[in-house]
């Protein structure tokens, strides 16, 4: 498997956290397991992303007065890269790992059209690639990832009251793009006598097509797409024409797919925006506000009923722990704790409960030992009686070597998501490896290089790829990944080699 390119700042970090699961949906489509899957989208996502640097690096060329868009958004091309990369498989003799309905349109007419002449392909495509790229990337959000509209205007942006004024303009740009090329094409006498009509026909809303034009349509595949991206109006003609017009094949399951992740709140592009997007309204915030006022209010009123009750115990001349001096001092049940998320290095034992390690406590004895043999439970012996044959089983963790030191280095931050890297140093030679640890702060990665990824809740699991499974003893491996965070983005714990705990290291 292919590296995948390491992000060359924070701003092409956002774009792969963006993009990865869009590329890993539509590969999942194209092959038969879940290993092919993420081979094909990583090859993919390599090409596209070297075709996007190097579009980049030229700055583009102008023509005139018009400036040549180089290269559809960002998406679109890396999903088209999939499909270019699938039929690179087939090609090679390694088609068997492709789904076998997509082996048959490959080798198809259908799939001569995206790399025939360019008169001949598709008009969806045709209209996407010859619009602005900054139109062209509203376009595909809006109409095929279903991102909702605020969250959209965010990414590109945009004004959020005016998004959806700027996203009626740019359909009708790509309407009047769709029907230019549809004259543009070679079309034979029937098909350019139906062209006015066609035209016609759906700029209304509500017109029907006579029952000739319509005939004409269900024989016509050329005239039908430039039906689809023609109407503007009316369900999902125009994302299933747009993303039927630029994948081809799978199109619709496609669209399908990014639909119900974006429902579920599973869409990457989409889920740090959606909290925004469904903020309540101000009067609903405003009865937000004061249900958590009445809550506040309820909770005073229950503590000072709490303190009245304790003072009163405190007063009562018959309560025995009232007049024990010693017990004064102890901390309450509820006092601060160390943290118990830490690194195995770094854990303590826990401290004794004061019932049972205080001295003063008559009945402390007979309470933590029935069998009046206190002193030989571990964990229940007062302080200051332990004895010098007790000292190596309290503390043996010293006399042990280190079996891996592990450091963290967090390469770059954005507002919702960040870059960054996990080495470990081995003190023994290895010939395969998995580096695990936990994230504080409920982080999701979204991508990792130099190893393969498995996230469980918080725990993250890193596994050695074929050419950097072999480690010498002294020597250091280091796994760099791409991840999403909220609120807080704190440093991750209990990092682990092989099941063995790592210490540690700035």
């Amino acid at each position: 498997m292919p590296d995948l390119p390491t992000p060359q700042d924070a701003a092409e970090a956002t774009l792969f956290s963006e993009c990865w699961d869009a590329v890993l949906s539509y590969a999942d489509l194209c092959t038969a397991g879940s290993a092919g899957a993420r081979q094909l989208a990583s090859e993919a996502f390599s090409h596209g992303i070297r075709e996007v640097r190097a579009t980049e690096d030229s700055g583009g060329k102008s023509f005139g007065r018009r400036l040549r868009t180089p290269r559809l958004p960002r998406i679109p091309l890396l999903l088209t890269s999939v499909r270019q990369t699938a039929a690179g498989w087939e090609s090679k003799g390694q088609g068997d790992r492709l789904d076998p309905d997509l082996r048959l349109w490959l080798n198809s007419e259908k799939a001569e059209r995206y790399s025939g002449p360019p008169l001949q392909r598709p008009l969806a495509l045709r209209a996407l690639r010859d619009m602005q790229e900054a139109d062209a990337a509203l376009l595909w959000l809006a109409e095929v990832e279903a991102i909702p509209l605020p969250a959209v205007a965010k990414k590109l942006g945009l004004d959020p009251e005016g998004a959806a004024e700027e996203l009626a303009q740019v359909r009708g740009v790509f309407r009047d793009r769709c029907h230019r090329n549809h004259l543009d094409t070679p079309l034979d006498a029937e098909c350019r006598s139906y062209a006015r009509l066609l035209d016609a026909v759906t700029r209304s809303p509500v017109a029907d097509a006579p029952a000739d034009l319509s005939r004409h349509l269900a024989r016509c595949v050329q005239c039908a797409e430039a039906a689809a991206c023609l109407r503007l109006g009316g369900g999902a003609g125009l994302p299933a024409a747009l993303a039927a017009g630029v994948l081809g094949w799978g199109g619709r399951a496609y669209l399908e797919r990014r639909r119900r992740a974006v429902e579920s709140g599973l869409s990457r592009s989409s889920s740090t925006d959606l909290d925004e997007v469904t903020a309540p309204e101000p009067e609903e915030a405003a009865k937000a506000r004061i249900g958590r006022a009445g809550l506040l209010v309820a909770a005073v009123i229950v503590s000072l009923l709490a303190l009245v009750v304790s003072l009163g115990a405190f007063d009562s001349d018959s309560d025995p722990v009232a007049q024990d001096g010693p017990t004064s001092d102890r901390q309450p049940v509820g006092g601060q704790v160390p943290p118990a998320d830490l690194l195995p290095s770094a854990t303590t034992s826990p401290a004794p409960k004061p019932s049972e390690s205080d001295p003063s406590d008559p009945g402390s004895g007979s309470d933590a030992d029935e069998d009046g043999d206190g002193d030989k439970q571990p964990g229940k012996k007062p302080q200051g009686e332990a004895t010098a044959s007790d000292e190596p089983e309290s503390d043996p963790e010293p006399t042990k070597p280190a079996y891996c030191k592990a450091s963290y280095d967090l390469a770059n931050q954005w507002p919702d998501g960040f870059q960054a890297t996990v080495t470990v140093t081995s003190t023994k030679a290895l010939d395969g490896w998995r580096v695990g640890w936990k994230f504080r702060d409920g982080q999701r990665i979204t991508q990792m290089w130099d190893g393969t990824v498995d996230q469980d809740g918080s725990r993250v699991t890193a596994t050695a790829a074929d050419y950097n499974k072999s480690v010498p003893a002294g020597g250091r491996l280091a796994v760099g990944f791409l991840a999403s965070w909220e609120g807080e983005n704190s440093a991750p714990y209990d990092v682990t080699l092989n099941g063995h705990g790592c210490t540690e290291t700035s």
